[in-house]
């Protein structure tokens, strides 16, 4: 008998970002996102105004979605979408809008866990991309999150350590706020990072447990260092500004990494994955990629069209949930706090 084809459509609202995606099985038809530029002026997310453009952007981008995956909404198996964690008003924007069509069309419905997405996007069938064997361990870093997190299965996942303040990729935003460059700053310390000197600047590491991570010890050493220097030379960031952010990226991809080996010391572990936002960084593809080599680890890393916020992720892990008929009842509500265990 032949394989029926399992079509999911995914819609993601957790933050800013409105996107909508089309899969067939493991495989990914469309990704479409509509990103919101109103944020830009603000220096960060404004939660109301985020809400107001999912309600603008959802129907063109869903419409979009289906028609560049080439098949229309009767060949649809199941609508997936983003429960949490994320901003309330964002989420409810996504859960009504994949309730209804659900309801419209009589199909399942399948609420995923973002954070786990992010993780499953690994599990993206693509020509050239690795899939990493269980157990793996992976370091989940994004805007809102920094976590490692042990995953013995799709959705076995248990949290080894995280940061017990503020998640690495806001450290990456207020960092390049100090130093005067527009939102979102993370890729943009980034991209001036691979023109400095990493050990121009030397900033100090927080002293927590093996697996926990602190940045907000760091931000504040990063603003009284820019703050001092100014004050001595009102052209310090304009001069230096390549390895004041190169400094900065070492920093954090040194706590990062120092972490990683910590977890693999621990639990006997080689196969180390990342997920998240933050994960797009080039030098710590960099340094996992050398990973390989050095210590014997298989490392796995999402293609970059995969670690922002993105609607493919979610239909990966709604796929693998449709395969377990693990479905949502209609009454389900959307969670701005979600750990990645739920």
């Amino acid at each position: 008998m032949e394989k029926k084809e399992v079509y999911i459509l995914a819609i993601e609202s957790s933050c800013d970002d409105t996107s909508a995606a089309v899969l067939q099985n493991d495989e990914v038809l469309s990704n479409i996102i509509a990103n919101q530029e109103v944020h830009s002026k603000y220096g960060g997310v404004v939660p109301e105004l985020a809400s107001r453009a999912h309600q603008q952007n959802i129907v063109p981008v869903v419409q979009q979605a289906i028609e560049q995956a080439g098949i229309t909404k009767q060949d649809l198996s199941a609508i997936a979408f983003t429960r949490g964690p994320g901003l309330m008003g964002s989420l409810l924007v996504g859960t009504s809008f994949a309730k209804s069509l659900a309801l419209g069309l009589n199909i399942p419905l399948i609420d995923v866990n973002h954070m786990q997405a992010h993780i499953l996007a690994h599990f993206i069938k693509e020509d050239d991309c690795k899939i990493p064997p269980f157990p793996f361990i992976c370091l989940t870093i994004s805007g809102g999150h920094t976590q490692i997190v042990k995953i013995t299965n799709h959705f076995e996942m248990e949290v080894l350590g995280e940061t017990i303040d503020d998640a690495v990729g806001e450290a990456y935003d207020k960092s390049a706020k100090i130093l005067g460059l527009p939102y979102p700053g993370g890729p943009l310390v980034d991209k001036y990072a691979q023109q400095g000197n990493p050990k121009a600047f030397s900033f100090t590491q927080p002293k927590v447990g093996d697996l926990e991570f602190s940045f907000s010890g760091l931000k504040t050493q990063i603003l009284y260092f820019i703050q001092k220097n100014v004050r001595e030379n009102p052209d310090f960031i304009k001069e230096n500004l390549v390895d004041i952010c190169a400094s900065i990226q070492y920093t954090i991809v040194e706590i990062l990494m120092k972490k990683i080996k910590n977890a693999v010391k621990q639990t006997g572990i080689k196969n180390i994955a990342i997920a998240g936002g933050v994960s797009a960084n080039s030098e710590i593809r960099k340094r996992l990629n050398e990973a390989d080599k050095h210590w014997g680890w298989n490392t796995y890393i999402p293609k970059f069209q995969y670690t922002t916020d993105n609607a493919a992720m979610i239909g990966i892990a709604g796929y693998l949930k449709f395969l377990n008929n693990n479905y949502s009842d209609i009454s389900i509500a959307a969670k701005a706090r979600l750990k990645v265990t739920e």
